[in-house]
């Protein structure tokens, strides 16, 4: 998967969002995401990254083999 396709999958399901991808490992498996939207107030850590999860719409684990995620609302 590439980082304009991650950040595709993520601004479709976080429209408010700032997101920053990095590419780990360079080859496009491997990827840091940032991802700071209001989508996330309220919520505990682990339900956030289940947002995340979905909205890679079973991609990760496939195409996807590891993401290493920072989420937040914004202000926290």
């Amino acid at each position: 998967m590439s980082a304009d396709d991650l950040q595709s999958y993520l601004r479709a399901a976080f429209a408010d969002a700032e997101i920053e991808i990095v590419d780990l490992a360079g080859d496009g498996d491997h990827y840091r995401a940032r991802v700071i939207s209001s989508a996330f107030k309220g919520l505990s850590r682990v339900r956030q990254h289940q947002l995340v999860y979905a909205a890679l719409k079973g991609r990760m684990g496939g195409e996807l083999h590891a993401l290493a995620l920072e989420t937040a609302a914004p202000g926290d």
